[in-house]
This record gives structure tokens, sequence and C-alpha cells, in this order.
């Protein structure tokens, strides 16, 4: 996990994706207990309340739940919520603009689709 955070996101909102890309990537399952606030802290070199606005938002999404006293957990089906999730924001970042400029540029479904494999195939290599 690096410690590093860049400049066009505020760090809460980063450190809230790093959670949530562990869960998506396994390294957090179901019911995993995540690291606590203050370890968060101290490995993040960051202010409390930014950890703790980070966590919150996951808490307020249902993908984490906590456990007085003993800390904070991932909760049940975190992993298909969060890919819903970001499915959801990822047709609009990406997929919409890109098939508004297809529209302008009159590219036919076939021609997105040979553009995408020749994408794809170049990244292979």
């Amino acid at each position: 996990m690096s410690k590093a955070f860049h400049d066009k996101k505020p760090i809460f909102l980063q450190i809230r994706d790093r959670i949530a890309d562990q869960i998506v990537n396994g390294q957090l399952q179901e019911h995993d207990q995540i690291p606590s606030t203050n370890q968060l802290v101290h490995f993040y070199k960051v202010n409390h309340i930014t950890v703790s606005k980070g966590i919150t938002l996951l808490v307020d999404d249902g993908i984490l739940y906590k456990k007085r006293g003993v800390g904070m957990f991932v909760e049940e089906g975190a992993k298909e919520t969060l890919m819903k999730q970001r499915k959801e924001a990822f047709a609009e970042e990406y997929l919409l603009p890109m098939m508004q400029e297809a529209e302008k540029l009159q590219l036919s479904e076939e021609e997105i689709n040979r553009l995408m494999k020749d994408l794809k195939g170049r990244d292979n290599r």
C-alpha cells in the first residue's frame, strides 16, 4: 500500500478509495477488520479527522460496519456494492463522453469495437 497522495482529490477520498480497492481486489474480505483509525493515521501521517472522514463515507455507503469497542469491519456484500458503484461511475465518466465524441465523429458501432480491439491488442504486447 502506497503512502503517497496526489493533488487531484482530497486525501480523505483517497483513503476511502484505497480501502475500497483492497475490498475490490480481495485483500479485505467480508467481516475482515480494517486497520484502526490510529493505525491509518500513523501509516499515512495525516490528521485523525481526515482518516475518519474517509472511513465514515464507507460506513455511510454500507461498505464498512462498526463493532463498538472492537473496530471497523467489511460489510457483507461490500465487494458487490463497490463493483456496482464503480461500473456505474465508469459508464458516466468514461463511456458516456466516449459515446458522445464517437457520435460527433460519426463512428459506427463496428468502428468503435474495432478500435477497442486494436487498443486492447496493443496493451497485450
